[in-house]
């Protein structure tokens, strides 16, 4: 549990670059915590995911939890336009960027660059659980 604090504090810190609060929305205590709550896990094809902030809570910000069963991806490696972050809370990892892989464990995480191939899978025998740091570009 220490540890998941200490990467949502991580989170908050990436985060701090000037928010743009949407237009009619006030923070308070109450819609700044976010805390598991198992009704709203949504179900993928290899596990499920939660969203701690989703793409309107603030300005595309968004900070989603992903657990993979063993030896599965979400998805295949893949590009976009917008970078993000990975940070394993528990399993083992095999990341990848542009052809290369690196396999790493708990408090481990990965920088994807913009418009890089990338991508995570559950090389263990365990659940794999990690977050996904994003922001998502405006439309």
């Amino acid at each position: 549990m220490r540890i998941f604090v200490v990467a949502l504090i991580v989170v908050l810190a990436i985060f701090r670059t000037e928010a743009q609060t949407p237009a009619g929305k006030s923070f308070t205590i109450d819609n700044c915590v976010n805390i598991f709550d198992p009704a709203k896990v949504e179900s993928t094809k290899v596990g499920y995911q939660y969203w701690f902030a989703d793409k309107k809570f603030l300005d595309g910000r968004t900070l989603k939890m992903s657990v993979v069963q063993p030896h599965k991806a979400t998805h295949p490696p893949h590009k976009h336009s917008e970078d993000e972050f990975f940070f394993v809370l528990e399993g083992t990892a095999e990341f990848y960027l542009d052809g290369k892989t690196k396999v790493a464990g708990p408090y481990a995480s990965f920088y994807c660059p913009s418009n890089s191939e990338h991508g995570i899978r559950n090389v263990g025998d365990t659940e794999l659980k990690y977050l996904v740091i994003k922001k998502y570009e405006e439309k």
